[in-house]
């Protein structure tokens, strides 16, 4: 049951939730996957597996069976889309985040729109849907959980202040471990080296903030980044669009 849940509607394809800032769900799993598009807010989507950050301009993929939680910052309107299992293995069979493309982006708001189609009519825009997902580029939204104790001590640290700007050298001294070792950790788990990571949870905090209200000077700060023009140039990188672009779109 969603804690903190405005309104919904839902049916057995897909439905709407209106999230509160804060709203968030209970963790639950479904027996068919299931994509979440944010068409106003920020979402977050919570798996075992780690956690997608979802902007207005991406729709992130959870696979069934996945236990998720999705939690709203700002206010957010959260579209989920249902895909039957011969649609789901035409995509990644792990949690995933994608750009959302005009055309995606109007199949997600027809499908959980308040028109009504027919089976073959919806089974056609889900087509489409997953044909544009498999065009587009996975996304550097999705931020994987690390396995190994190390990096999960590292990973909490970060978690908790993202602004945090100790070298690697001198986060492995306070754990007992070397840089090398640690780097080779983060390229062999994760795929990406530890600063790449850090920069992928503070574009994700940073979004969040944003959502909340903050300006552009105050999530730079607050996510480490002394110059703003640094980290406009590192968040539109990333987004697609510069921060306070993305923050009058919401």
């Amino acid at each position: 049951m969603p804690i903190g849940r405005q309104a919904s509607r839902i049916w057995p394809s897909g439905g709407v939730h209106l999230w509160p800032p804060g709203g968030m769900s209970e963790a639950d799993a479904h027996d068919r996957g299931h994509l979440v598009y944010a068409a106003r807010g920020v979402l977050s989507v919570h798996t075992e597996r780690g956690t997608s950050i979802v902007p207005a301009n991406r729709v992130a993929w959870t696979p069934a069976g996945f236990v998720h939680r999705h939690r709203a910052h700002g206010h957010t309107d959260m579209r989920i889309v249902f895909l039957p299992a011969s649609l789901a293995r035409l995509i990644p069979a792990r949690p995933a985040v994608f750009t959302a493309s005009d055309l995606a982006r109007e199949v997600l708001l027809a499908l959980t729109g308040p028109r009504e189609y027919d089976r073959a009519a919806s089974a056609r825009l889900r087509r489409v849907l997953v044909d544009e997902l498999r065009e587009a580029p996975e996304q550097p939204l999705h931020l994987p959980e690390p396995r190994d104790d190390r990096l999960r001590a590292i990973a909490r640290r970060l978690y908790e202040e993202p602004g945090d700007t100790t070298p690697l050298a001198e986060l492995g001294q306070r754990i007992g471990a070397s840089a090398r070792t640690l780097s080779r950790l983060f390229r062999d788990e994760l795929g990406m080296t530890f600063y790449e990571w850090r920069t992928q949870v503070r574009i994700g905090h940073a979004l969040i903030l944003l959502a909340d209200g903050h300006d552009t000077a105050y999530t730079a700060r607050a996510c480490g980044w002394a110059n703003p023009s640094h980290f406009i140039a590192a968040f539109t990188a990333v987004v697609g669009t510069t921060p306070g672009r993305h923050r009058a779109s919401g």
